[in-house]
């Protein structure tokens, strides 16, 4: 016997308990300090320490590890895939950090001829496939006549295929767009608030700088009165973290938390394809939850508002168990595909619209890059040599391949998670009693 190579082992944060997690077993324990000195020491003696499969026989725990890993591929193929359609890379905005900022403008408009084309090439290509269409941009819902028209024709044609449709908004023209919405099978719309009024008006403004806060607040409204469900999404830095408090406090008060149809998200602001004016102000994944965690020890009723991730921390508790292991946390050409109005197809958001990006198109005709389209396809934490001795990397999952990519120069290369510093906040946060 001994210790699990997929063994995360350490100190519950402002605590003199320690914990371990693993993955592969799908064990999860808090430990005295006797216990974590016996897994240490590898004693055998404590059979929960063998049994929880924190002390294994090597041979067996490999044999483990790959009856899992084509369980996790058996599973994919059945998962429901996120189809995004790009219907342009303009916006009403003009945001501080958007990270589209540099994107040329193209001469090209969405058509019908080619939605059709759309549509038609997703039938053949995920046949039998549970799937939905995002819609994305750019900003989808401009208040342009034929561009709202060809909106509600995607919408008309995913009623047809009995698609359900999501969209990624800015949220300022709702107001416009919630009749063609109410006719539609919609899963969610994504709506972003930076924070309140003062705050959110500062970093997401019109092109000419005029506010967007009020407009944005009463098209949630409108959603959530129309039994639409609505995903709010806030991006964090350094400048609007301390707003957070104060944007849970106006969510709660304005009823918005206490709906079944409402969510939240945070979303990191980070450098993706163009340079960030102000690095500074931008988070390190592990910096913003060590934020997040002090920020919840102050103002506890953010967790009425948003409750952290702190990788799997928030799941353990609230399932009781561990997600299966995550062989492959990149989606890209596997749950999740991008298209734009140019007909171009993408492995994913990441990707879409960028130069040399392209996988293929849909229209004019149909054309398959399939050498790249495999090369995503491959990837998981079997192609990475630095994830095969990691003992994060069945949480890990080898990260984001796009940001591999921007960072390493190549696909098989891991975008590290630090899973470890992540698990000591949310367990101290979770599993404070």
């Amino acid at each position: 016997m001994q210790t699990s190579k997929y063994n995360i082992v350490s100190k519950v944060k402002d605590s003199e308990q320690w914990f371990v997690v693993n993955s592969l077993s799908g064990q999860a324990d808090i430990l005295d300090r006797a216990t974590y000195l016996q897994l240490q020491k590898g004693d055998e003696s404590n059979p929960e320490l063998v049994e929880n499969g924190y002390l294994v026989d090597p041979v067996q725990e490999k044999k483990l590890f790959h009856e899992k890993y084509l369980r996790f591929l058996d599973d994919r193929e059945k998962d429901e895939i996120q189809i995004f359609l790009v219907t342009n890379y303009s916006c009403n905005f003009d945001c501080s950090y958007c990270y589209q900022a540099g994107y040329e403008q193209l001469p090209f408009t969405l058509s019908k001829e080619l939605i059709d084309s759309f549509f038609e090439y997703i039938g053949n290509e995920f046949t039998g496939r549970r799937k939905y269409i995002t819609l994305f941009g750019g900003e989808p819902f401009l208040n342009a006549l034929r561009h709202k028209e060809n909106i509600g024709y995607i919408i008309q044609k995913a009623a047809e295929y009995n698609l359900e449709i999501a969209a990624v908004t800015n949220g300022y023209y709702l107001d416009e767009y919630i009749e063609l919405l109410k006719g539609g099978k919609i899963r969610e719309i994504q709506v972003t608030l930076d924070g309140t009024a003062g705050m959110h008006n500062k970093r997401r403004y019109l092109k000419g700088g005029d506010p967007t806060f009020d407009r944005i607040v009463h098209g949630v409204d409108l959603l959530l009165g129309n039994r639409i469900p609505v995903n709010l999404r806030m991006v964090v830095d350094k400048q609007n973290i301390g707003n957070l408090p104060d944007l849970a406090q106006f969510a709660i008060d304005k009823g918005w938390t206490a709906s079944s149809l409402f969510k939240t998200q945070l979303g990191r602001n980070y450098e993706l394809h163009e340079c960030q004016a102000n690095h500074s102000k931008l988070y390190s994944r592990l910096e913003l939850y060590q934020d997040l965690y002090d920020l919840l020890k102050k103002f506890p009723h953010i967790s009425q508002f948003h409750k952290p991730a702190f990788s799997v921390s928030k799941f353990l508790f609230e399932q009781g168990e561990l997600p299966a292991p995550l062989f492959d946390a990149c989606t890209g050409t596997k749950t999740e595909w991008a298209f734009d109005f140019t007909g171009n197809i993408y492995a994913c958001t990441a990707t879409v619209g960028k130069k040399g990006e392209s996988l293929g198109t849909f229209y004019p005709e149909v054309t398959k890059n399939i050498p790249a389209v495999e090369e995503w396809q491959d990837r998981d934490i079997l192609s990475i040599p630095k994830c095969q001795t990691c003992s994060v990397s069945l949480i890990c999952g080898g990260g984001c391949a796009s940001m591999a990519k921007n960072y390493n120069g190549t696909m098989n290369s891991p975008d590290c998670r630090p899973v470890t510093e992540l698990l000591e906040l949310g367990i101290a946060s979770y599993f404070n009693e």
